[in-house]
């Protein structure tokens, strides 16, 4: 009854939302909305071949580096810099001024600097996806309980062993939340990297749909983004469930009590 009801939930409203689509293009031929049927024949003649292998896997490696890159880069930068106090004062400023660039205004410097390939895109992605891991990092190793870090330096933890023990843990929650932010930036920027002087990948294949008025085959590589993003959404929450299942079991105690 449980999963019957965790089904209807998660198909409940895709499901409204294709049937008011329907009904709202009976008898319609506007040319810019394809009807659900058209769309989804479309899709399968479109995504199900050759545009996998070249346009899909090679986003979805593109993504998947750079956002690991992001993730890795922004917890042990975020762990050194959220650890030392003058180190956090002194690079403050200069990180603030790097977060408020938006990331798609460094795609024209990084291609005169990288040149027109996969590293290029690669490093767009990580440019946007690394703040919001190292700065809710920083935030999270501040927000360490003192009482366990006096309780640590007691005992004699320190080095590697504390960082494992105490500051990881305690900053895992903080850390996932970056995470999550960081997987939604992820895809933005691996379509909008694509869009630039590219001849591969999802951003340019949608483009040149658009600049064909191929509106059917355009539409259907938006379906595509919205179900790897929905894909990402739940290997995300897999992941944050087994990562932090003490703090969910803790979160629970709290509660009850």
């Amino acid at each position: 009854m449980r999963t019957a009801r965790n089904i209807g939930y998660i198909l409940g409203l895709p499901v409204l939302l294709v049937l008011v689509w329907w009904l709202s293009t009976l008898g319609s031929v506007n040319f810019f909305v394809p009807k659900p049927a058209d769309l989804v024949e479309t899709f399968g003649e479109v995504w199900f071949g050759e545009r996998f292998f070249s346009d899909v896997l090679p986003s979805l490696g593109r993504l998947v580096v750079g956002v690991a890159a992001a993730i890795l880069i922004g917890v042990v930068g975020g762990v050194l810099i959220g650890s030392v106090r003058w180190l956090r004062a002194l690079l403050e400023p200069t990180l603030e001024f790097f977060r408020a660039i938006p990331p798609p205004v460094l795609v024209p410097v990084l291609m005169l600097l990288m040149g027109i390939t996969d590293s290029m895109k690669v490093m767009v992605i990580i440019s946007g996806c690394v703040w919001p891991v190292l700065l809710n990092t920083i935030e999270g190793v501040r927000a360490v309980d003192p009482v366990l870090s006096d309780s640590a330096h007691t005992y004699g933890i320190s080095g590697w062993a504390r960082v494992r023990y105490l500051v990881l843990p305690s900053a895992s929650p903080q850390i996932m939340a970056g995470v999550r932010q960081s997987l939604s930036l992820g895809l933005i920027l691996m379509v909008i990297s694509e869009m630039f002087a590219s001849s591969s990948g999802l951003g340019f294949t949608i483009v040149q749909f658009q600049r064909s008025f191929a509106i059917p085959e355009m539409w259907s590589g938006i379906v595509v983004l919205g179900l790897l993003g929905v894909a990402m959404s739940f290997i995300f929450q897999w992941a944050e469930r087994n990562i932090l299942r003490w703090y969910h079991g803790q979160k629970e105690v709290e509660n009850a009590a």
